[in-house]
């Protein structure tokens, strides 16, 4: 299921192979976020064009809309949304605690309101899992308890304790019900506890004794300093199997991702590259810039002469200046083909870079003129 193709010598990072039911997913890998079954202004087929082989989407936002029953009806997610390739969906325990003002968690499942209309839900983990058979997503992501930044230590702790349970009860649901449809899925643990490195060791090795097939780290990414992030993912680098997927969840910015990979991760998520350019933001390997900055104005340089996607040589920054300051839908459609195509072509030099024994000196210079 997961091959480790290449390991760097000086660093932790590697290259890899993931084989799915809906095709191979090279790593490291970026997947675009598609909550809703889409990739905002994007269509399947320009994702694909973009060389995307693996997207997120998520199990809240689907199970309400557009449900379950429609899901069932066209046999999964990859034909509602005319994906043949793999699709990952996040359990939703995060959207539950950052949308829903009314929340009630338990140990057997979270209540709460639905964002949309007020209506009650509770979600279990058996119940998350059978959502996720409905929806036939390649990799399905167990419920989890993910506590906000400053939560106290005891919050963590108790996050932890519940998520291992709930851990345990969503693989066994699945041993015991089997997929919906007809092919494999795999189910991921997520690693919680904050940026405490006891209560990380802890639930990495309770979680690790489940034996899955690739394990998450949540929990980060929601407000804390970079530093104690980056210490985190290292922490749990010396802990985590090393002969499977690791998935760090909602990460981020062009250099975190090759920091993070530094330090042995393969698989990413973050809506950065398509909300941040759908406002403007677009990342080069030179930095951010933002399009509608006047002097961008009479600018006939292309967007980016180092993008080998058409978006980026084919436009000016002048053009795309106009179509943000006019609010042309097709300004934000460029930019987020730019930004995903940036993303993802960042992912393939890294992934050259370990292959040919060069990430370190690689990396060390992209970080040096990407943070300039």
């Amino acid at each position: 299921m997961f091959t480790i193709n290449k390991a760097c010598n000086s660093t932790s990072a590697r290259a890899g192979i993931l084989q799915t039911s809906h095709g191979v997913v090279q790593t490291p890998v970026f997947m675009p976020v598609g909550t809703y079954a889409a990739i905002k202004t994007l269509s399947t087929d320009e994702v694909k064009k973009m060389d995307f082989n693996l997207v997120l989407s998520n199990t809240y936002h689907l199970y309400l809309r557009p449900g379950v029953e429609i899901l069932e009806q066209f046999k999964g997610l990859h034909n509602f949304m005319n994906w043949d390739r793999a699709i990952l969906t996040d359990s939703g325990g995060f959207q539950i605690y950052s949308l829903s003002k009314f929340k009630k968690i338990d140990d057997n499942g979270v209540e709460f309101k639905s964002h949309l209309d007020g209506s009650k839900h509770y979600f279990s983990p058996e119940k998350i899992i059978d959502i996720q058979r409905y929806i036939g997503s390649d990799i399905m992501m167990v419920l989890d308890i993910c506590p906000p930044s400053d939560a106290t230590y005891e919050q963590h702790a108790k996050a932890v304790d519940i998520t291992t349970q709930w851990a345990k009860r969503c693989l066994n649901h699945l041993k015991n019900k089997g997929p919906k449809y007809n092919f494999d899925q795999i189910v991921s643990p997520i690693i919680q506890g904050g940026t405490s490195q006891k209560l990380r060791k802890i639930s990495a090795e309770q979680l690790i004794e489940l034996d899955a097939k690739m394990y998450a780290i949540g929990g980060l990414a929601v407000g804390e300093p970079k530093e104690e992030m980056l210490s985190t993912v290292d922490f749990l680098n010396d802990i985590m199997p090393k002969d499977k997927p690791r998935y760090l969840m909602g990460v981020g910015t062009p250099a975190d991702l090759i920091e993070c990979i530094s330090l042995g991760v393969d698989m990413f998520d973050c809506v950065m590259p398509t909300r941040n350019g759908r406002n403007g933001q677009l990342f080069t390997y030179n930095g951010k810039i933002n399009i509608k900055n006047a002097k961008f104005r009479n600018d006939q340089t292309p967007i980016d002469t180092n993008n080998d996607s058409l978006i980026s040589r084919n436009y000016t920054k002048a053009y795309l200046h106009h179509l943000f300051r006019t609010q042309e839908i097709l300004g934000y459609r460029i930019a987020t083909q730019h930004n995903l195509s940036f993303y993802n072509n960042l992912m393939k030099d890294a992934r050259n870079a370990i292959i040919n024994n060069n990430f370190k000196q690689w990396s060390t210079i992209f970080l040096k003129s990407y943070n300039n």
